[in-house]
């Protein structure tokens, strides 16, 4: 089987998305992913975590991050078609304005 990065993006940060959130939404959250990750769970190699804010380096010169990466997971499957269909109705999908991303892991040359 191949592994995929899933990249999780959307218009707020995770953060932001964790401290505006009541217990309510945050445990109805959590549900939902829990529900999606059963249902996923043949192709599911690491579930992942919510990113924080990052940074950017170029060079010395280190600034704050404006990207949209709110967390990952790394799935498996026989092709990327078959890991977007496992993604087809994720939770994350849920909120207003979000996508998922995949990139396929290629082999390493002499590895």
């Amino acid at each position: 089987m191949k592994k995929f990065l899933v990249l999780y993006h959307a218009p707020i940060s995770a953060k932001k998305q964790m401290a505006k959130a009541t217990p309510e939404q945050a445990k109805a959250g959590m549900d939902a992913w829990m529900k999606w990750a059963k249902k996923a769970s043949k192709n599911i190699v690491d579930l992942g975590v919510p990113l924080g804010d990052s940074q950017h380096a170029k060079g010395a010169k280190v600034t704050k991050g404006k990207g949209t990466l709110g967390g990952y997971s790394i799935l498996q499957g026989k092709s990327i078609d078959t890991v977007t269909k496992t993604l087809a109705g994720h939770p994350h999908l849920m909120i207003k304005g979000a996508w998922i991303q995949v990139h396929e892991f290629l082999p390493m040359p002499g590895m």
